[in-house]
């Protein structure tokens, strides 16, 4: 650590990222803060112990997960402003991250306790590197919520949506939500990536049509993490040119006038909108 944790007059929060999978993925700065601060906070105590004990970890755990989030966010933010350091740890890839350390870092600014980041494993980023897919730009969605209308309202939003998309899913839902994505989304290329980080980690690229074929006869086994190719703004165009071909040419132009647009910047938009000259903007609209 760059400071020695017991020194502080105040406690603070470090938010360690431990392995999705192979446990030599985590880091020299994380073992040492697992092993000087006061306290760490574990979504799974029973889970986390076997990875302590690997790295003879002898620090007392407490645990903080979805279901106490809230309340035992204030026990610990009172703890640190009483000087005890704490570590929170989730049971894989960094905390905050799909995860309930959200809620406890949103309660420490609000406290004024001092908080940093520890970085290393996120399985939304191992699997977006090895995906294939573009990798400038992209959205990361988590695990689709099981409220149907929610569900819809992002599915609906994720139409349009031009850069790669990531998605958590478990194996029993797997096929699942593979049909609902090519329904909302058409056939995209894919990349499903499972056992990230372990001795049976792949990544293959498909589509929706051709993965859901190959799961009739083959059992999905793993936490996976779908990769999705965002939508071209070729496609968004042409979309767009259909939309406003439905429209008369009036139509078109009173959608920007009613915006309190001038007439002939109106005419200017909506000649490119149409893929034709303002002139021929003009004729029409003259006839």
């Amino acid at each position: 650590m760059e400071e020695q944790v017991k020194d502080q007059k105040t406690g603070k929060l470090y938010l360690c990222a431990t392995p999705i999978g192979n446990l030599d993925d985590i880091t020299l700065r994380v073992l040492n803060t697992l092993k000087e601060v006061d306290l760490i906070a574990a979504e799974d105590t029973r889970h986390s112990i076997k990875l302590l004990n690997h790295f003879n970890i002898k620090t007392p755990m407490t645990s903080y997960h979805e279901y106490n989030k809230v309340d035992k966010a204030r026990y610990l933010v009172e703890q640190m402003k009483n000087g005890v350091s704490i570590a929170l740890i989730t049971d894989a890839g960094t905390p905050g991250i799909s995860d309930p350390g959200e809620e406890l870092v949103r309660q420490c600014h609000e406290a004024g306790v001092p908080l940093t980041s520890l970085p290393g494993p996120a399985a939304c980023i191992t699997a977006l590197t090895i995906s294939g897919l573009a990798t400038r730009r992209f959205c990361f969605e988590a695990f689709l919520p099981s409220d149907k209308k929610e569900k819809q309202w992002i599915l609906e939003e994720l139409k349009r949506e031009t850069r790669t998309i990531i998605i958590y899913e478990a194996p029993h839902r797997l096929v699942r939500t593979l049909e609902e994505l090519r329904v909302a989304l058409g056939n995209r290329r894919i990349t499903i990536c499972r056992e990230l980080t372990k001795r049976y980690e792949t990544a293959f690229q498909t589509t929706f049509e051709d993965a859901l074929a190959a799961y009739e006869t083959e059992e999905p086994r793993g936490e996976c993490v779908i990769v999705i190719e965002g939508k071209s703004i070729g496609e968004i165009k042409e979309e767009r040119m259909k939309s406003f071909e439905e429209m008369s040419l009036e139509e078109h132009m009173d959608l920007y006038e009613k915006q309190g647009i001038e007439r002939k910047e109106a005419m200017r938009m909506v000649a490119k909108d149409r893929g034709i000259s303002k002139r021929d903007v003009y004729q029409q609209l003259m006839k």
